[in-house]
């Protein structure tokens, strides 16, 4: 069973949501970014989810676009995310779910990629621009690898897709709760809620729930209904905001320590 898997049943036996927080790895710079990571396992991320910086993002808002752009400016690459990925799983065992496009992989190298994530210690991955009818391209070298292909699905997905993508998810499912990009709309829970549901009833695996949940109280109203929340703009926010300064690991903690604190609170 792969972290993702055992994290998810432990919270399943607790009745707890996962916090799922996501940060672009290298924003703002890779060192910072290595001491973030420990940050968010100490103050409650149950999964997190490292953005692969890539200079032409399609899902990614303003928000998550800026961070992409001070990463790479700060010297960011594939190779040295995994670099960070190897030095943070020497003291933490969360899993790590690199979220990001399908180009600098493909540079890289499916094969090299798959085997060198998971020497890294990395769990998952999940590729926004990869349709998957192209993802035999790189799902058998992941599944020797030992690597969770995450699937994507959004409220424009027909439904007899969804109920095929759905009964082939691994890890767990994201489901994005909006049209659009990240980090520029209010979520509407009641019309996720539905969606959510429905997935459940498709699928073995978790269904994780992104794109607009920013506050304690979002959180809180879709884990209600969902197996994970995913938490993006909001805590890039705070990154962009104390930048390299003393207190930034200190905001960042506290913001997801409120979030988990919300989870468990909405789990009693």
């Amino acid at each position: 069973m792969s972290r993702i898997s055992k994290t998810f049943a432990a919270l399943k036996q607790n009745r707890e949501t996962a916090l799922i927080p996501f940060l672009t790895a290298g924003d703002p710079d890779l060192e910072t970014s290595a001491k973030l990571v420990r940050t968010l396992a100490k103050s409650g991320a149950d999964l997190i989810e490292l953005g692969v910086p890539f200079s032409d993002p399609m899902a990614d808002g303003p928000t998550i676009q800026a961070a992409s752009e001070r990463a790479l400016a700060a010297g960011a690459t594939l190779e040295k995310v995994l670099q960070l990925v190897t030095e943070v799983r020497r003291d933490t065992q969360v899993p790590l779910v690199l979220m990001g496009y399908y180009n600098p992989i493909f540079r890289y190298g499916v094969e090299g990629f798959a085997a060198a994530a998971a020497a890294a210690g990395v769990d998952g991955l999940l590729l926004v621009d990869l349709p998957p009818e192209q993802t035999d391209e790189i799902a058998p070298a992941l599944e020797k690898a030992g690597l969770d292909l995450i699937t994507l699905l959004a409220p424009t997905t027909p439904p007899e897709r969804m109920r095929r993508l759905a009964a082939a998810a691994q890890g767990y499912l994201y489901y994005v709760s909006m049209t659009g990009v990240t980090g520029t709309a209010a979520i509407s829970p009641a019309a996720i809620k539905q969606a959510v549901e429905e997935l459940k009833g498709m699928t073995e695996v978790p269904v994780g729930v992104g794109f607009g949940i920013s506050t304690v109280a979002d959180a809180k109203a879709v884990g209600e209904f969902a197996d994970g929340v995913v938490v993006g703009s909001a805590l890039v926010k705070i990154i962009a905001e104390y930048g390299q300064s003393e207190e930034l690991q200190a905001q960042v903690g506290a913001f997801i320590a409120s979030l988990k604190q919300g989870l468990v609170e909405q789990a009693g």
